[in-house]
Formats: structure tokens, C-alpha cells, sequence
């Protein structure tokens, strides 16, 4: 295929950046715009970035977002302390209403969504936030992309460099301990940034057998095993 020119939102949490930084290093990605609320800290010839405030309404940006064939889409909230309403809207409503957009202008783009482990594809468990992530899903993959993944990460392994400036870098700092715990007693519930970048950045260039893909599908996407 064509080489990739490339969509990240989320390049400011931990796993956007980690993909930023494997798309801008990698030789088959040509360009990458990240739209997002702050600057990502990043400058790199490949690199264009757009500031705006409100990701649940890109429809200004229709003419920047014209032309790219892959959307990762990182931006994500956590659920405590959030009712379903709030959750629904900024993980929901946000996602599907940027991604109706890019579907609009980019028929030929692969949409690859950060969702979670234990994500409910019935949308009627009793866990709120699965619920909400499995029924955006759902709808991800209704919409005309050529193709949509959805990515379900459960501990991940960071890789430097990443900025010490961001806000999550000190939290994943002091919770290595914990990460390298989780290796020893449940190795398969862990994955490293570095594995999970690559796998994305695969599911545009050679595809995967599902669209649903676990910790075990990552790990082998990341090597170029497609099933």
C-alpha cells in the first residue's frame, strides 16, 4: 500500500505519545498531524499539529483532515468520578463524532481505536465504563472506514524517551515496581508501549484477522504475524 500518512489524537497522554514517537521514526509513515487541546512537545519534519479545544467537534478542520489513510486515535478519560452521562460524553459521543468526520473525507482510512481490557462488546454489563467502551466500538465499526480496530491494552510497559514534562510521566516513574510484577505473575496482561505502537502502525500497513484485538493479538501484530 501507499505509505502512511497518519491522524493522533491523545499524543499528549502516555500511549499517544509512545505512538507519535514510533510513527515519526518509522519509514513507512510519511506524515502525521496530531490534533489535540495542547502542543505535543514534538518537532520533527514530518510533523504538523493543530491546537484545538474541541475534539467532540472537528468540522472546521474538515479540509486539514482531507487525504490521510490512518487514525490512531489514543484520547482517552478515566471513569472514576465520572456518572455514565459524563463518561458517555467524553469517551462516546467525543470518539464517534471525530471519527464521522475523518469517515466522511477518508473512505480509504484505517481507524485504530484505544479501548481497554474487559471491554463489554454487549454493552450490558454491569461495569459502567465497559459498557461505554464496548458500545463505541461497536459503532466505530459501523462506520465506512476501510477498516476499524479496536485495541484492548491491559498494563503497559513504557519506553523512553518519553517527555518528562508530561503529567503522567512521574506516575509511570514510581509504578514500575508494580509493572514489573505484573510480568512475572500474569505476563500476558502486559505489553510494552513499544509492541503496542508497532502493532497499531501493522494494522494499517498489513491488516489483522480480527477487529477485536486482545493483549495476545497485539504482541503478535507488533511482530508482523497477522493469523
Amino acid at each position: 500500500m501507499n505509505k502512511l500518512k497518519v491522524i493522533i489524537t491523545g499524543a499528549t497522554g502516555m500511549i499517544g505519545e509512545g505512538v507519535l514517537y514510533e510513527c515519526l521514526n518509522h519509514a513507512e509513515v510519511e506524515k502525521v498531524l496530531v490534533i489535540s487541546r495542547n502542543p505535543c512537545g514534538y518537532s520533527h519534519p514530518k510533523l504538523n499539529e493543530i491546537i484545538h479545544k474541541d475534539l467532540s467537534n472537528i468540522s472546521s478542520l474538515s479540509e486539514s483532515v482531507k487525504g490521510y489513510n490512518a487514525c490512531y486515535f489514543c484520547l482517552g478519560v478515566t471513569s472514576l468520578g465520572k456518572n455514565e452521562e459524563d463518561y458517555t460524553r467524553l469517551t462516546y459521543t467525543l470518539t464517534l463524532n471525530f471519527a464521522t468526520i475523518l469517515a466522511s473525507f477518508n473512505p480509504d482510512m484505517t481507524f485504530c481505536y484505544i479501548s481497554g481490557a474487559s471491554t463489554d462488546s454487549s454493552e450490558k454489563g454491569k461495569t459502567m465504563w465497559a459498557r461505554v467502551k464496548g458500545k463505541t466500538e461497536n459503532d466505530l465499526m459501523k462506520l465506512p472506514f476501510k477498516q476499524v480496530y479496536n485495541f484492548r491494552p491491559g498494563g503497559i510497559e513504557p519506553f523512553l524517551p518519553l517527555l518528562p514534562s508530561q503529567t503522567y510521566y512521574k506516575t509511570y516513574k514510581y509504578l514500575s515496581w508494580l509493572l514489573a510484577l505484573m510480568k512475572v505473575i500474569t505476563p500476558n496482561m502486559v505489553i510494552t508501549l513499544k509492541d503496542l505502537s508497532a502493532s497499531m502502525i501493522n494494522a494499517s500497513l498489513i491488516g489483522y484477522s480480527k477487529n477485536i484485538l486482545e493483549m495476545k493479538d497485539m504482541k503478535m501484530l507488533a511482530k508482523g504475524i497477522i493469523k
